[in-house]
């Protein structure tokens, strides 16, 4: 069966087309949602690192995060806190602050 012609033009030759759209919540919406989720926010009052990763999930929305990041949320979401990583993040950050403070 060929597809009808166009009621504009008459061409028969119509394709279909599917397009996205996105909906974007606010974060009066999201906040709402995590806090209307009774066992994540248990989760998070009892330092569950599995719900910590939940709600980082669920506040970005689905934005790409940085690998190293990436790999300490997978770590959390298996329960472990990625303890090490943070402090060395947090070495890497404040030696770089020293470095410009030092070079201005």
């Amino acid at each position: 069966m060929s597809p009808p012609p166009c009621p504009r033009c008459g061409n028969s030759e119509l394709k279909r087309i599917f397009s996205t759209f996105s909906v974007q919540k606010t974060y009066k919406d999201v906040y709402e949602d995590i806090l209307s989720d009774r066992e994540l926010t248990q989760g998070m009052m009892r330092d569950d690192p599995r719900a910590i990763a939940e709600w980082n999930r669920r506040m970005s929305s689905g934005e790409k995060s940085p690998p190293e990041y990436e790999e300490m949320t997978e770590r959390m979401e298996r329960g472990e806190w990625p303890v090490n990583q943070i402090e060395e993040k947090r070495k890497e950050l404040s030696s770089q602050g020293e470095s410009k403070s030092e070079s201005g």
